[in-house]
């Protein structure tokens, strides 16, 4: 057998391809000193690049006067990595850990994502390569160091701020409508004090937060940055104790250096309070007035507000399960019956949200409340004045809380239904009902135009034809087997109207009612007092069968007697004859 051989060549080296190098800078604070350590950064990477054989520079991102412990406030740092992504970049260059990033979480994360992406990091003050085998060890000890010395920063500037605190000086130049900063002093702007004042006189006036704005939106008052005014922007101006010529300082701080969230200080750090630092907008004395009177009102929950329609049951009826206060809904269809349901319908609850099924009525309400006060009708003042609140245990059933601490259960069951068709309503939903028909959705010029000879309105439906659905008028009660289509109908209208074509204006307008005296006559009662009889076509509509058709469908049938079958029959039909006897046909 002779031998095969196959050449196999050496593989000629590659050409080393150039790497594609870039470099990230950040400074933590924008102050000439760091602004310059950034231009240094910068034009060092940018040299150190250019200038090293088989590097390609893919340039120099660098953030100016950004924290490190957020990455995504970083908008150099993110275009960096969208480049990475982009597959733009092989090695990046950064002189620390800490110029990186400051956040242990998000350094771990990065770096790992750009070691699957094949990308280098290099940070040359720790030494570290994060492609090494050490190097993501190496690089979560050192974040971690990173990290720790922002807190030790954070811990440091928050004992120099108290330091200013006892001292009376506020932390910068805040912004307070109102006012304005003219060298380390506020001074009241008076075009803005005035709309001040007039939000903390309406308070004192009785209106509410809600009334104030819409006010405001009527008149085109704005904030100071030309937004409308809100019930938030409202409830700051009112509690904001700067109006009085005093300041409070640290009303927020910092919880967690690295996360940067703020939080309001409700007495879990030191509060230092400065008095007779600026001119006052309001007195003190109304200020205090206004937040005693804000919590007054807060007590009252939403009967506070006499912006809102209220009844005596507003705030009084409680859910046991859900606590949540139930919600007055409209009345429905128009009826004078309004309901009531528990409040965590209307919000989105994780599970199966509340265990009472249903709303209740405000007549079983107040029918329930009399009878369980004694009343012989319903009192708003007596309920006020004995009931503190309701509770709803169970569908149908009130829990009554009273004032003098007794507590006991009633029944309650829904009649809203019931007590909604007054004879006054039921009436006008008849006459509704007779003009209007009572399919809305299938509603014509013809709905209950249309009059059977046994006092019922002709109906609408529709049937498939091979040309596509055509609407067919019947009686409801069958008076009629065949219908009327729809479109011979209005050929009619026309003829009779005497009009080319149907005039949906002049039917309604002309013919009071179209009467049904025998199939297919008609007798048109016009609005001049005028009655005109004209038949209509009730044969059904269809294709005639050609004589293949016909002979086709004759074949089909002969196949399916099959002598078999034909003997199945014949037994099945003796059968039946032989169990019922001479009345074997069924009735």
């Amino acid at each position: 057998m002779a031998k095969s051989i196959t050449r196999i060549d050496a593989k000629k080296p590659d050409l080393l391809q150039r790497k594609r190098v870039a470099a990230y800078a950040r400074v933590s604070m924008d102050t000439e000193r760091l602004m310059h350590s950034l231009s240094v950064q910068v034009s060092y990477y940018s040299e150190l690049i250019q200038n090293t054989p088989g590097w390609e520079y893919a340039g120099v991102y660098a953030d100016e006067g950004i924290t490190g412990t957020k990455m995504d406030s970083r908008p150099e740092f993110i275009r960096m990595l969208a480049d990475c992504e982009a597959g733009k970049i092989d090695i990046i260059l950064t002189k620390s850990l800490s110029r990186f990033a400051r956040n242990t979480v998000d350094t771990l994360n990065v770096v790992r994502r750009l070691k699957e992406l094949g990308i280098e990091v290099r940070f040359e003050k720790e030494r570290i390569n994060s492609l090494a085998d050490e190097g993501e060890l190496l690089i979560t000890i050192m974040a971690s160091f990173a990290q720790e010395e922002v807190r030790s920063l954070s811990e440091n500037v928050k004992w120099g701020l108290r330091k200013r605190f006892e001292q009376g000086m506020p932390n910068g130049h805040f912004h307070v409508y109102g006012y304005r900063w003219e060298g380390d002093h506020l001074v009241i702007q008076p075009d803005e004090a005035a709309i001040v004042r007039r939000i903390f006189q309406n308070f004192l006036q009785g209106k509410s937060r809600l009334e104030t704005e819409r006010e405001f939106a009527a008149e085109g008052i704005t904030t100071a940055k030309g937004c409308r005014w809100v019930d938030s922007n409202i409830k700051v101006v009112l509690t904001n104790v700067t109006y009085t010529g005093n300041l409070l300082l640290q009303k927020e701080y910092i919880t967690d250096p690295i996360t940067k969230k703020r939080k309001k200080n409700r007495g879990e750090l030191t509060q230092y309070y400065v008095e007779g630092t600026h001119e006052a907008i309001i007195d003190k004395e109304t200020f205090d007035y206004v937040q005693q009177e804000m919590a007054r009102r807060k007590a009252l929950g939403p009967r506070a507000n006499k912006s809102l329609n209220l009844t005596c049951f507003s705030g009084k009826i409680r859910c046991p399960h859900c606590g949540i206060n139930y919600g007055h809904l409209r009345s429905r269809r128009g009826s004078s019956i309004s309901y009531w349901v528990c409040g965590s319908k209307r919000k989105k609850k994780v599970g199966d949200g509340c265990p009472v099924k249903g709303a209740m009525s405000e007549v079983a309400i107040r029918k329930c409340c009399a009878e369980a006060l004694g009343l012989d009708a319903f009192d708003e003042a007596v309920f006020t004045e004995r009931v503190d609140h309701l509770e709803v245990p169970e569908k149908d059933r009130l829990t009554f809380f009273m004032k003098d601490g007794t507590i006991f259960t009633c029944d309650c069951r829904n009649t809203g239904h019931q007590d909604c068709w007054t004879p006054e309503y039921r009436a006008a939903v008849s006459a509704y009902r007779r003009e209007h028909g009572t399919n809305p959705r299938g509603k014509s010029c013809f709905t209950s135009k249309i009059k059977c000879a046994c006092g019922s309105n002709y109906q609408t439906s529709y049937q498939k034809l091979k040309d596509g659905s055509i609407r067919y008028w019947r009686c409801p009660e069958k008076c009629c087997e065949k219908g009327m289509r729809e479109d011979r109908l209005r050929a009619v209208c026309a003829e009779v109207l005497g009009t080319d074509g149907f005039d949906e204006a002049a039917f309604t307008a002309q013919v009071e009612y179209i009467s049904v005296l025998a199939d297919g006559v008609l007798e048109f009662h016009l609005a001049d007092g005028r009655a005109v009889q004209h038949s209509i076509d009730l044969r059904r509509s269809g294709t005639k069968w050609s004589e293949e058709q016909r002979r086709h469908f004759n074949e089909s049938i002969k196949g399916l007697y099959t002598p078999e079958r034909r003997q199945a029959m014949s037994e099945h039909m003796k059968q039946l004859r032989k169990e019922r006897g001479a009345n074997w046909r069924k009735e």
